[in-house]
């Protein structure tokens, strides 16, 4: 049988079962529920598996590849409707051909073992818990907007892509992409929440002053990038003193925007620079808590216990992972 990535994210994928009853919900969702020492990704991280389908990564290799064996192979047994999660300790040392040290402790739940008003608890539950990802609002579809929204689509950020020019919007977006056709972008900054990244790059340098004036009388943005040379940046803050923009709002315009020391002016390469410019600028997205039912706490207390036992028995923490 064949298995693919899918682009959606667990949580997507997980919404797109709402619709089906809980016999038709043949998927298992992992959770890591503790971890300790060094290890691929934190507590909370979960992916979505069925059958023939992954959605997220719970950090890749051969733990990962466990994960979904076990997953796969439950979801290919006969189980009544009260069967319990599934818990695995799993040690990332040589057995695993993994060289991390570190250990950690998964959840398995087989999603056809909740009922309908289980199922729309626990989806409420996981939406509450997400974190509040960045805003992104870019100006402009052209070639280096393209660009950068492709290389952004795999960050976990909110974009909002802006541009009169409908037809440049590809038919198939990224699931964190939302456009906007409009020939008055003024309003989209108007509406625009607090603490807003702004990034502005059309087609018109008339057009990236009037966005520009708008972005900066606003005060609150987070971030406010204007695609450009240091000629337009100084042309743009003459005519914007003019506007009345204050010289201290001036200053936070970025303008050449890209981490510096990268020359090319490739699209591609613009986008790389910018979407490393904007992860630095980033927090670090917070794991999500693990499953309320289990506590964080005592399930890392187990692991750290798990990982003590593999000083006498080495085999201890993966006894229970054998497939």
């Amino acid at each position: 049988m064949t298995s693919s990535i899918s682009p959606l994210d667990w949580l997507s994928g997980l919404k797109s079962l709402s619709t089906t009853s809980s016999d038709q919900r043949h998927a298992v969702l992992v959770t890591i529920t503790a971890a300790l020492g060094s290890t691929p990704r934190g507590t909370g991280t979960r992916m979505l598996v069925t059958p023939t389908t992954q959605y997220s990564t719970i950090g890749g290799g051969h733990l990962e590849w466990k994960a979904l064996a076990m997953a796969r192979l439950w979801l290919s047994e006969t189980v009544f409707k009260t069967s319990s999660p599934r818990t695995e300790k799993l040690a990332l040392g040589p057995s695993l051909g993994q060289c991390c040290g570190g250990a950690v402790q998964i959840q398995l739940d087989r999603l056809d073992q909740w009922s309908d008003a289980e199922f729309t608890t626990r989806l409420s539950h996981f939406q509450q818990q997400q974190p509040v990802l960045p805003q992104l609002i870019l100006f402009g579809a052209g070639h280096v907007g393209a660009a950068l929204v492709q290389v952004l689509s795999q960050i976990p950020c909110r974009i909002l892509w802006v541009d009169e020019r409908d037809h440049l919007f590809p038919a198939q977006l990224p699931a964190n992409v939302q456009t906007e056709a409009t020939d008055t972008p003024e309003a989209i900054i108007a509406q625009a929440d607090a603490s807003t990244y702004f990034l502005v790059m059309t087609h018109h340098h008339g057009l990236d002053l009037r966005l520009s004036e708008q972005i900066l009388k606003r005060g609150d943005a987070a971030w406010f990038g204007l695609i450009g040379s240091q000629t337009k940046r100084a042309s743009f803050e003459h005519r914007l003193k003019e506007r009345g923009i204050p010289v201290l709002a001036l200053k936070s315009m970025i303008c050449p925007i890209g981490l510096p020391g990268i020359t090319g002016k490739e699209p591609g390469v613009i986008a790389v620079a910018v979407a490393a410019q904007l992860l630095q600028l980033w927090s670090i997205i917070p794991a999500l808590p693990a499953n309320p039912v289990l506590s964080a706490n005592a399930a890392t207390n187990a692991v750290a216990n798990s990982v003590t036992n593999t000083q006498t028995n080495p085999s201890s923490i993966l006894s229970t992972a054998t497939l």
